[in-house]
């Protein structure tokens, strides 16, 4: 049973023997690099690098989705990039726009 499984997985047509695998599979990095800056500074942010990882995350959850076949990997990944985008923008707009909240928030 698990012995089919593994090799359902592995001949897949997005499995890891294709680049519909590495590519989602890499991409996570970006993620996990974003979400380490959850620490960072919110000076620190670029609104140019954010804007573009929220963006690249939208359209390509879209795109995973009407592709044939359905890429389940690279659907979670930019869903991911996209949270982690939206995150990383509202701590730099709460921290430019409305830098009241921002430290009062510090102070709790």
């Amino acid at each position: 049973m698990a012995a089919s499984k593994v090799q359902a997985f592995w001949n897949h047509p997005a499995g890891p023997k294709t680049i519909h695998f590495w590519a989602p599979t890499f991409k996570w990095g970006i993620s996990i690099a974003n979400i380490a800056d959850f620490s960072k500074p919110p000076e620190n942010i670029s609104y140019p690098q954010q804007i573009a990882v929220t963006c690249t995350g939208l359209i390509w959850s879209r795109y995973s989705m009407v592709i044939t076949p359905k890429n389940w990997n690279l659907f979670s990944v930019n869903v991911a990039m996209a949270g982690t985008g939206l995150t990383q923008l509202s701590r730099k707009i709460m921290h430019d726009y409305f830098p009241d909240t921002d430290a009062a928030v510090q102070k709790e």
